[in-house]
């Protein structure tokens, strides 16, 4: 896509919304950004089944074995708005090309790890690349497609990206551990990650940058701290239990970072949202309901994943395989929201979504103790159904509400919330595992409080999803 050039040497106009987009090459560019968001999001579930292997070689404990995965996502979630305001700043494509360099020889690094403690480290670092990433793949996306139609489109389809590696995710992991071994599920980011460059370079435009908006560091560095220390809170809270003054002095020091952010953020001259963007119902409700369903998704994938295992006796592939049903409802579900949305709007798919998935994880908890797995199947199909429908209308949501400008900053809101969510998730779900003589009462547990975070997601949709309709 070619634009006049009258912002600057070398940075392209972004495109006007009002003008019809050339049907030639339209949809170059999605395969690139989607390609940079699925290996992202590959990486999150693929290491879940690998991880009770990584483990044991490596003699790590279950907290040990929690902060391999949350080591990843607290730095990803910690550093989305500053890759989000780096991107708006120095342009989406540079930032975004900058992080899948980092992602993909961290990964490597990951890969041939000698001890848990330097592969938390690599993580650390793959999180960082993820965080650079996943912003710019929203601000590219709105960038090359500017007709809210085509855009509810793309959007969709990179939803389903999520899904297609979600539902890869177990049974790639779980073939690779079985196989080849585990350091196999680092290295396959390897050839994902030089595609992906490939791509961006040939087919996506260059974005515009805003020099003179500064970087609001102090800001930035309290969602660090706030998510760096709920996480750590959380994952201790198994091993030391929930009154253990570390784990609540953790909580509240969290709860204080993040109240030094919104005073900072109505103190800042440049902050990293406006504050009536904050204040409004779409982008504040669309970024929570994020946080609520990948807290409900992520968080029945990893108990899941070390119940299986743990308890059922499962190895790494039959644990891809069993998850197989929840992960796979994802891949069309995305998609098929980004089409009807056209019709119906975002805010009956977004509520629709959150129900479903509700009660798929009530329905696993009410299962029992020791429910055969027949039994979870159904579900778990609801779940990963419902949490993919409304993904694409929430996406929408929170990108429609982002002033000019604001792209980057805006999708790096959504998708921290997102990443808190996981984190919590995971960290939550560990933490009832480890809490309970039984491991099937822990899981039970977890499930009904995914239940409950589903639910809530569904009610916020119904209060804050626009209603307003689309236009091909």
């Amino acid at each position: 896509m070619t634009f006049a050039n009258s912002a600057g040497a070398g940075e392209p106009v972004p495109p006007d919304p009002s003008a019809p987009e050339p049907a030639r090459r339209s949809w170059a560019p999605l395969p690139a950004v989607c390609t940079g968001y699925f290996m992202v999001i590959l990486d999150v579930t693929i290491i879940n089944v690998a991880v009770p292997v990584v483990g044991r070689e490596l003699s790590a404990s279950l907290t040990g074995i929690q902060w391999i995965t949350d080591a990843y996502t607290l730095v990803f979630a910690g550093f989305l708005m500053t890759g989000g305001a780096l991107g708006d700043r120095l342009g989406s494509r540079r930032v975004f090309c900058s992080g899948v360099v980092v992602f993909t020889v961290s990964s490597a690094a990951c890969a041939f790890a000698p001890s848990a403690l330097f592969l938390v480290g690599a993580r650390l670092v793959e999180g960082l690349g993820a965080a650079l990433i996943v912003p710019g793949s929203l601000a590219l996306l709105q960038q090359a497609y500017p007709a809210p139609g085509t855009r509810s489109r793309a959007f969709g389809l990179w939803g389903s990206m999520a899904g297609i590696a979600a539902s890869a995710g177990p049974l790639l992991g779980g073939l690779l551990v079985t196989t080849v071994g585990w350091r196999w599920v680092f290295l396959i980011n390897l050839p994902v990650g030089a595609a992906c460059l490939a791509l961006t370079v040939r087919h996506v435009a260059r974005s515009p940058r805003h020099a003179d908006r500064s970087l609001d560091w102090p800001a930035q560095c309290a969602v660090v701290a706030a998510v760096a220390l709920l996480t750590a809170a959380l994952n201790e809270a198994g091993r030391r239990g929930w009154s253990d003054p570390a784990v609540l002095a953790g909580v509240g020091l969290a709860a204080s970072a993040a109240a030094a952010f919104a005073v900072r953020e109505r103190l800042a001259r440049a902050p990293v949202l406006p504050l009536s963007v904050l204040r409004s119902r779409a982008m504040s409700g669309g970024a929570v309901i994020g946080l609520l369903f990948n807290f409900g998704f992520y968080g029945m994938v990893f108990t899941a994943s070390l119940d299986f295992q743990r308890r059922r006796g499962f190895s790494a592939l039959d644990t891809g395989l069993a998850l197989f049903p929840a992960v796979a409802m994802t891949m069309f579900a995305s998609v098929l929201s980004g089409r009807l949305t056209r019709r119906t709007g975002d805010r009956p798919l977004v509520a629709c979504g959150m129900l479903l998935a509700a009660l798929g994880l009530a329905g696993w908890a009410a299962a029992g103790a020791d429910a055969a797995y027949p039994l979870l199947v159904v579900p778990m199909m609801a779940a990963g159904f419902g949490t993919s429908f409304a993904l694409t209308g929430s996406t929408a949501t929170v990108m429609a509400a982002a002033p000019a400008g604001y792209a980057g900053a805006a999708s790096a809101l959504f998708n921290t919330t997102r990443q808190i969510g996981s984190g919590t998730g995971v960290a939550l779900g560990g933490s009832l595992l480890a809490m309970t003589t039984a491991g099937a009462a822990g899981l039970r547990t977890s499930m009904a409080v995914g239940a409950l975070a589903y639910l809530t997601a569904a009610g916020l949709a119904w209060a804050c999803v626009p209603t307003k309709r689309m236009v091909a």
